[in-house]
């Protein structure tokens, strides 16, 4: 019989996960895993569950959690020899990597995918020794993932984000940096740049149309410093994808990006803190094996 372990925040999705995790337990145990819950209590604790699994040769590891449950399972499989396949069951508030791969469609239809999907290899990405699977940003407005509250986000979900973003748009600052990918190199100031890894990114699905898990590239993309007002326009632009052909915007494929700064600029990964810039960002392709669907 295959082994699976479910990784669970119970904070999660209004604590969907914790809702639920009896009738997920049941659905793998009829379809022949026997399963484990394992549910995380703080930073760093899905991380762990992670490694243990793998360590114990589970078979089916589950992230069952929003984008930085998924975050902390990557960082726990990313460097070890056997990488058990991932699962995801989207239980958070924006579930960007979900949305990317298609997955979702309620309980059920996530459950099925977890049995009678498809194991595909999926590439991830490597930053200064740390690991993301959907996006790495900097810049202006991307710390806004891990500055709103867990409680707020369990209690008005994604319209948390949105709070939170009106609250920074009047103080938006400019970065100087230096951005190295393929044979180019752009150097100025931007409001932001983000490496996307599948098409959704923050709620918006035509962020990086070109974006595949599976190629061996990030999409790279440079927001150019202007003045807030020009700004809005970009975010409206970007709903349509309309955006990646903006004077302002530079679109491009990369293995590799190297960004310089002048000060220290905070990095988020798959929503999360992911320490300070400079630093290398590396696409490790075929890098795990997740379970989409058919």
């Amino acid at each position: 019989m295959k082994r699976a372990m479910i990784i669970y925040n119970p904070t999660a999705g209004r604590e969907m996960a914790k809702r639920h995790l009896p009738g997920i337990i049941e659905n793998l145990t009829y379809n022949g895993f026997l399963t484990i819950g394992y549910p995380t209590n703080g930073q760093g604790s899905a991380t762990m569950g992670a490694r243990e699994a793998a360590e114990q040769g589970v078979d089916l590891v589950v992230a069952a959690g929003g984008d930085g449950t998924v975050y902390e399972v990557i960082n726990g499989l990313a460097e070890l020899e056997y990488r058990p396949t991932l699962g995801l069951l989207p239980f958070g508030t924006t579930n960007d990597l979900a949305r990317g791969l298609g997955i979702g469609g309620g309980f059920d239809k996530a459950c099925h995918t977890l049995t009678k999907g498809r194991a595909i290899p999926v590439d991830i990405g490597k930053f200064n020794g740390r690991y993301f699977i959907n996006i790495a940003a900097g810049g202006a407005l991307t710390e806004l993932t891990y500055e709103v509250p867990y409680k707020l986000k369990t209690i008005i979900g994604q319209l948390a984000y949105y709070l939170k973003g009106f609250e920074k748009l009047p103080h938006i600052k400019s970065s100087r940096v230096r951005i190295e990918f393929n044979d180019e190199c752009f150097e100025g100031e931007i409001m932001l740049f983000l490496l996307a890894n599948t098409n959704s990114v923050g709620g918006f699905e035509r962020l990086a149309p070109r974006a595949a898990i599976d190629d061996g590239l990030f999409d790279l993309l440079i927001i150019k410093k202007t003045d807030l007002v020009r700004f809005i326009h970009l975010a409206g632009e970007a709903i349509r994808g309309y955006h990646i052909n903006d004077q302002y915007v530079i679109y491009a494929q990369a293995r590799e990006v190297k960004v310089s700064v002048e000060n220290n600029m905070p990095v988020n990964l798959d929503g999360e803190y992911g320490g300070l810039l400079p630093g290398i960002f590396t696409n490790l392709h075929h890098h795990l094996y997740m379970m989409v669907p058919e």
